[in-house]
């Protein structure tokens, strides 16, 4: 007679019950994907590659239209920088207040992402077109983003505005980083271009925080508005290392050094003092990095945008 060998009570049973899950899965059938793999596509969501006689340069041009009536006014519009990695994140967001408007009042915006063709040189072209002239000193291929906001201002808002009924009043520009840094270069340089601006994670630091340059004359530019713009700015609170235990070294070293949150919350409070904006907000992002950051800061720069 055979007998079978017991199971020690100290053997605990939640692995007898996964190996018999795992021997259960591999006598069941996979189930076989479907031929002809397609490209995923977002919905409401179309795209357009523009070349600009201002800067000589092609655009992926991406757009998406609330399916709700507009508003008497027109929609309420972002146009978001780094088109490629921000708009399908912010058009889902922007989604989203189409549930909520009954509750809110806030009006469904058209989501417009400036972003570029390939992966290719896209670093080099948003350090072209992202980074404010910074004299003869600054790096060759950069500065260049007076032109591309002529490039905006003058071709892609008219080109827009053909398609959906927009509020010139309820404008509002994003930036993450570089794209943050251009952001603020237009609010100083070009304060009426829109009503918003949402900065997160500003490169200040770049080249001698050049871009503090434009506040130049930014109170009289204000000054001569019908209504002040509004600023909110966001960054990571991992974005600025801390040598409370002892040096820093390689990246911690340099971002230490640019001073991520400081130069933002500084700018923050540099603002709300001069009462040039109407509203300046700055956020602490809990747990973010650099990277990471930009998501909850668009949740944050809808907010204050459509409130």
């Amino acid at each position: 007679m055979t007998t079978s060998a017991a199971v020690p009570r100290s053997f605990p049973r939640r692995r007898i019950l996964g190996a018999a899950a795992a021997l259960a899965a591999l006598a069941t059938p996979v189930a076989r994907a479907a031929d002809g793999w397609q490209p995923a596509s977002l919905h409401q969501a179309r795209q357009l590659d523009l070349t600009s006689p201002i800067t000589g340069q092609t655009y992926r041009i991406f757009i998406s239209i609330p399916s709700t009536p507009p508003p008497a006014a027109g929609y309420p519009v972002v146009y978001a920088l780094d088109g490629n990695a921000s708009f399908a994140t912010l058009a889902l967001m922007a989604r989203t207040t189409v549930r909520s408007n009954a509750a809110t009042g806030a009006s469904p915006p058209v989501v417009v992402g400036i972003g570029y063709q390939g992966d290719r040189d896209y670093a080099m072209a948003r350090g072209r077109d992202y980074t404010p002239p910074s004299g003869a000193t600054g790096p060759a291929n950069e500065g260049g983003a007076d032109l591309f906001l002529d490039f905006i201002e003058k071709e892609l808002k008219p080109l827009i505005a053909k398609l959906a009924p927009l509020d010139p009043a309820r404008q509002a520009l994003y930036g993450h980083s570089y794209g943050g840094l251009c952001t603020l270069h237009a609010l100083f340089t070009r304060p009426g271009m829109f009503q918003t601006y949402l900065a997160a994670s500003p490169s200040i630091w770049y080249q001698e925080r050049a871009v503090l340059g434009g506040m130049d004359g930014f109170s009289r530019r204000v000054a001569a508005l019908p209504s002040k713009p509004q600023l909110m700015l966001a960054v990571g609170e991992l974005e600025q290392p801390s040598a409370g235990n002892g040096p820093l070294h390689g990246r911690d070293a340099i971002a230490a050094a640019r001073r991520m949150i400081d130069e933002a919350r500084e700018l923050g409070e540099r603002l709300k003092q001069a009462n040039t904006l109407s509203r300046v907000q700055f956020h602490l992002l809990a747990h973010e990095n650099h990277g990471s950051a930009t998501f909850p800061a668009m949740a944050r720069g809808l907010e204050f945008f459509l409130a």
